[in-house]
């Protein structure tokens, strides 16, 4: 079996191959997340501590956090699944993935160093890969600098360096800086609630001068009501007194 070692703090990767059964038997069993000591491998892991980040099958097949099985299942997976990238809007597709717990069937299994033992492991531990790319959204690169807000970010952001042409000057490129505060923005965003404002007074005067429009209407129809009510008993008062007046 193959073991895919990376270790983050460094940016390094190791791809070893273990012969001997007994030095990856205590893998066996193990969940993906799950962290043990890697002092099985040999000795210059002791006192390392790693966690069990993936792996694939003889046939290339992934592993599959929360499928608690050693064998291969297929699953009906979707957009945001893992082990599956839709092609299109709504696609979901039937496809076979390993579980989630380590056995012999694997080819391939992943770990990261969790923890650094007494010893350095060349091409691991003892050699340090720079960024190529650093953090783009402002309040990160604070993070990573240490930054206040007083400070100017767009000083500390990190370039990388162009691929150099011949008699021209080396150049550099740095990421646009996302959520930077500028006046701009703030300028915008006064922008935007001064027309909220607008929107909820116009909205405001409109439902007052709804509300008087009504109950003018509803005050005209009162007064149409009554005018009938008035206009129906003075019919009637005179068909009373002409009838009256016939008979006599």
């Amino acid at each position: 079996m193959k073991l895919n070692i990376s270790y983050p703090a460094t940016g390094c990767q190791k791809l070893i191959e273990v012969d001997d059964e007994k030095k990856i038997r205590p893998f066996y069993e193990k969940r993906i997340s799950a962290e043990l000591p890697a002092d099985s491998l040999g000795d210059e892991w002791k006192g390392y501590v790693v966690r069990i980040s993936g792996g694939n099958d003889k046939q290339g097949f992934p592993m599959k956090q929360g499928v608690l099985t050693q064998g291969r299942v297929k699953l009906l997976l979707s957009k945001g699944h893992s082990c599956y990238r839709a092609r299109r809007k709504g696609e979901r597709r039937r496809k076979s993935v390993h579980g989630c717990i380590v056995d012999a069937s694997l080819s391939v299994l992943a770990l990261v160093i969790v923890k650094k033992g007494e010893g350095e492991i060349p091409g691991l531990t003892d050699n340090t890969i720079p960024r190529r790319l650093g953090p783009k959204r402002a309040s990160k690169i604070r993070k990573l600098f240490n930054l206040s807000k007083d400070d100017d970010v767009r000083q500390y952001v990190v370039r990388r360096p162009l691929p150099p042409k011949e008699g021209k000057k080396a150049r550099t490129k740095a990421p646009k800086i996302q959520r930077l505060i500028t006046p701009v923005v703030l300028q915008r965003k006064r922008h935007r609630m001064s027309l909220q404002k607008q929107r909820i007074e116009k909205k405001r005067e409109a439902a007052a001068d709804y509300a008087k429009l009504l109950a003018m209407r509803m005050k005209e129809a009162k007064e149409r009501k009554a005018e009938r009510r008035r206009s129906a008993s003075q019919s009637k008062s005179r068909t009373e007194s002409s009838s009256s007046a016939t008979k006599k």
